[in-house]
């Protein structure tokens, strides 16, 4: 009874943030959200690169066969829910029931599943470097590329003490 809950709470979410936007939008503007565009457009695009590239080079090194297939099922059942509920924990139980429909090891998968949503969390460490690359470089601060790589390394290391939560990644800045 509670997963059938917390389903339909996922399901219902982005309908949430679609709300919560439109008051932003209605309350100060469309200007109060163009200013983030730049910065939105960045981040879409890195975590779009990620996935559908780095992520399945990485499957294709384990398996030595295509990953595509299996990396676009995941991403149609799993990733549409990740993105709009920007939550790692929320995402649990549709990365669980996705495991048993493709007929994965249970005890297996109760055990990755729930610690790589803690530790695997690549859209928390794109953030932190993209965020902080852009303030440093709103405060006029150079970086070269030595900095910008031990930045990279800190934040995918940081990413794994980053809270499940929508935003959790905002605690590490």
């Amino acid at each position: 009874m509670t997963s059938k809950i917390v389903e339909w709470i996922i399901n219902l979410a982005p309908f949430g943030i679609l709300g919560l936007v439109f008051k932003t939008i209605s309350d100060k503007g469309v200007g109060s959200l163009a200013n983030y565009g730049i910065l939105l457009v960045l981040l879409v695009t890195t975590m779009l690169f990620v996935a559908p590239v780095v992520n399945p080079l990485i499957a294709f090194f384990f398996m030595r066969r295509n990953p595509y297939p299996l990396v676009w099922n995941c991403l149609r059942v799993s990733g549409v829910t990740a993105f709009f509920t920007r939550s790692s924990a929320t995402n649990i139980p549709v990365n669980m029931k996705l495991c048993h429909d493709l007929g994965l090891n249970p005890d297996t998968y109760s055990v990755s599943i729930p610690l790589g949503s803690t530790i695997n969390m690549a859209g928390v460490a794109i953030t932190i470097n993209v965020l902080t690359l852009v303030t440093v470089n709103t405060l006029g601060i150079p970086v070269d590329f030595a900095t910008a790589f031990v930045l990279s390394v800190v934040a995918a290391i940081s990413a794994c003490g980053a809270s499940g939560i929508a935003g959790g990644s905002l605690l590490l800045l």
